[in-house]
């Protein structure tokens, strides 16, 4: 019983404070007092309430445009909708707010949360990385345009990050070409990724994987593209143990190679 009245007690005043809650937001909505609705916006702001800031910023925008208290509200109704977590929005009014106020002392901040904010909407690697293109863009805008900003190493940070998350998307797609059969496919989707990220730790296995894909293309030729398929596969091989000579992939690489070298002397016997 004792529980069952705290609790009572509990909802009772925390409807109280609700309903007086809403009740003043009201009240504040209703006014005409535009330097009412501008303080109350930074209120509720600071106290995390985003909801009703936007509401009030979204008033108060259109009758201080061109005051002294416009520039402070269009980047904080940004900041909002980032805290709001709305990130599309805040990358659309972040980026309203700089170009528009280009020599305000936060433009440099409201560009790079315009970078920051397209970072947020990234996806995971696996769906469109649009977003990500643009966020690394953006950064990268931002950088060249602020080199000497406090923003400067997380921004490259971040796009060492996304940069990651592009490649780890390129190397999956490669791979899904292979996996399905597009053998052809595959072998070209392995030599962009080695040009687009030469560097990668993912080169390894797809270069091996090159010698898997040439040869099974070369056992389903017509025997009169065998003999060329067959010599890729050999030359692919000699690059492979090249680069790597410790890979884990070796076995299976000389086995492809044995196996072409074993059809090219049939051919030529």
């Amino acid at each position: 019983m004792r529980k069952s009245a705290l609790f009572k007690t509990v909802f009772s005043l925390v409807l109280l404070y609700l309903t007086a809650s809403c009740s003043e937001f009201r009240k504040i909505q209703k006014s005409d007092d535009w330097k009412l609705k501008y303080t109350k916006a930074m209120e509720y702001y600071e106290k995390g309430d985003y909801f009703r800031s936007i509401s009030l910023f979204e008033e108060v925008l259109p009758v201080t445009r061109g005051k002294s208290e416009g520039e402070k509200v269009q980047f904080y109704y940004a900041y909002a909708h980032f805290k709001d977590q709305q990130y599309i929005l805040s990358a659309h009014y972040f980026k309203t707010f700089y170009e528009t106020y280009a020599r305000s002392e936060f433009a440099a901040e409201a560009q790079f949360m315009y970078a920051y904010s397209l970072y947020m909407d990234s996806p995971i690697y696996s769906l469109d990385q649009t977003s990500t293109r643009d966020a690394i863009d953006a950064l990268q805008a931002y950088i060249n345009r602020n080199p000497e900003s406090e923003f400067m190493e997380q921004a490259n940070a971040i796009i060492q990050e996304l940069q990651i998350k592009l490649e780890t998307k390129a190397y999956q797609n490669a791979k899904e070409y292979y996996k399905i059969g597009l053998l052809k496919s595959a072998k070209v989707a392995f030599e962009n990724f080695a040009k687009d990220y030469p560097d990668s730790k993912y080169n390894e296995e797809l270069k091996y994987l090159k010698i898997e894909a040439i040869f099974k293309v070369a056992q389903k030729s017509i025997p009169s593209k065998q003999k060329q398929r067959f010599k890729e596969v050999i030359e692919l091989y000699e690059e492979f143990v090249d680069r790597y000579p410790q890979s884990e992939f070796q076995n299976h690489a000389d086995k492809y190679y044995n196996s072409a070298l074993h059809h090219l002397e049939k051919k030529i016997s």
